[in-house]
């Protein structure tokens, strides 16, 4: 289950990743899709800093992808606690900044984030939880 999950992150990491870094004025423009335009609420476009954002997905959908292959815990908990770091730090910085949406799109956005925090944090514990039970 815990790997499962890993792989969900990692699919997740590259899409959003291989997005910015190759087309950034469309993830810019359209992000998260389905008629929403959160990263458009924090204007203006800036090319460097939304391909260094893909960039940084990229390089968590890579390490998450390490993580899910190798049967080690430490690898697994040291990549899901900087999937964390990344993804409280995303959060902290849009919790505190609205941007330019309304308040549906605002609190659909910091629920996403939240979802974000909470994923690596349940996997987490369920693998400590089963650590316990089961030897290295």
């Amino acid at each position: 289950m815990v790997r499962g999950g890993i792989v969900v992150l990692a699919v997740l990491n590259l899409w959003w990743g291989a997005w910015a870094r190759f087309a950034p004025r469309h993830f810019f423009d359209v992000f998260p899709g389905f008629g929403r335009h959160w990263a458009a609420a924090y204007p203006p476009y800036n090319e460097h800093l939304v391909t260094d954002l893909g960039s940084t997905f990229l390089t968590l959908a890579f390490l998450l992808t390490v993580a899910a292959v190798l049967d080690d815990r430490r690898v697994r908990w040291l990549v899901l606690a900087a999937v964390l770091i990344f993804n409280v730090l995303h959060l902290g910085f849009h919790a505190l900044d609205q941007g330019t949406m309304g308040p549906l799109d605002y609190g659909a956005s910091v629920a996403a984030l939240a979802a974000g925090v909470l994923g690596p944090a349940v996997l987490l514990l369920i693998d400590a939880v089963r650590s316990r039970r089961t030897p290295r």
